[in-house]
């Protein structure tokens, strides 16, 4: 049997399984089934529908129980054909309005907010990310002296995100130099990606300005770090999911930590997907193996057409998919007709 040759009936029972193995985490028999208000057969026949679901790899047995779980396979076929993504209440519908209607004057902010509502109606961790730097396009830098060794670079990006950093120096500038400083790194950088602030850059201003190497480089290095360490993750509910049966299991629970305790982990595990949908990946799916026991689901995070970054949610294959899908893409469709002050 393919995944497309599912019946009505067998479509049915899968999703009543699925949906109560979220709802309780244990189990689920033929019995309990029958109580189930969408279901009209009887208990012989949802067992054998139950066989035919397990013998084609869309439920799997536990050891300690006489009852049926979805296996990853089961998962994914309720995720791509049984998933409604309406499952959100009217009173999730205006807790997350008043949440994200908060005026915010910068990008972070308004990815800060929307981690946490996320966070605080799934009830999973939730991680965002920046976008990259390849995606930020330099609008304009700007440089102002703070006293005579001292110099404050701003850097503006067409999706609105500010960079700042403090440069200090082993030797006096002057106004003067700062005014040339600003408007060679605008003539060279605006309109470029941030990613283009190199060693090359370095050699050209250098050439260019016929300025003490004293002066240039410490401005480059200091705008590399403010640009690589700014690409910050938020993190939110991580203490939620060791509320969950799963995290009962140390090993779950340590590759859980590893896996939050890892930036770089994190980066590439939303950095995966395609830019315009919501991705789901789970269990095996997942490239890295410290993924195995997880379900990701992420989205890009966009306001109009500023790329934001990415948000994405952690949590176990059990995972309420559908109230998480639900959520996200609420969310998504809230902040695609937001404006930033």
């Amino acid at each position: 049997m393919e995944d497309n040759s599912l019946d009505n009936r067998k479509k049915k029972v899968l999703q009543a399984i699925v949906e109560e193995y979220v709802n309780t985490a244990e189990p689920v028999s033929s019995t309990a089934l029958t109580e189930h208000e969408e279901l009209n057969y009887s208990s012989a026949t949802i067992r054998n529908e139950m066989a035919d679901l397990e013998k084609a790899g869309f439920l799997e047995k536990t050891h300690t129980s006489s009852g049926r779980i979805p296996s990853e396979k089961g998962y994914r076929y309720y995720v791509d054909e049984l998933l409604k993504d309406d499952n959100i209440s009217l009173e999730e519908i205006k807790y997350i309005s008043e949440k994200l209607e908060t005026k915010v004057n910068e990008i972070e902010e308004l990815t800060k907010i929307t981690t946490t509502t996320i966070s605080e109606i799934t009830h999973y961790t939730t991680v965002a990310i920046g976008p990259e730097k390849e995606a930020q396009l330099i609008e304009e830098m700007k440089f102002v002296l703070l006293g005579p060794r001292m110099l404050m670079a701003i850097i503006l990006t067409n999706n609105g995100m500010i960079k700042e950093t403090i440069i200090k120096f082993e030797e006096d500038i002057t106004d003067k130099q700062v005014e040339t400083i600003g408007y060679m790194f605008n003539q060279k950088l605006r309109g470029q990606p941030l990613a283009v602030i190199d060693v090359p850059l370095e050699e050209y201003l250098i050439n260019e300005m016929k300025y003490s190497v004293k002066v240039i480089k410490p401005i480059i290095e200091q705008i590399k770090k403010a640009i690589d360490q700014d690409r910050q993750i938020y993190l939110e509910g991580a203490n939620k999911s060791f509320d969950l049966p799963e995290f009962n299991s140390l090993e779950v629970a340590k590759n859980f930590v590893n896996v939050i305790d890892e930036k770089d982990l994190v980066a590439d595990m939303l950095n995966t997907g395609f830019a315009e949908d919501i991705n789901v990946y789970i269990g095996e799916e997942n490239e890295k193996q410290e993924l195995k026991d997880f379900s990701i689901v992420t989205f890009k995070h966009r306001v109009g057409d500023k790329d934001l970054g990415t948000i994405g949610i952690i949590g176990p294959k059990r995972m309420n998919y559908s109230k998480v899908i639900s959520v996200m893409k609420y969310i998504n469709n809230k902040l695609n007709n937001k404006n930033i002050e």
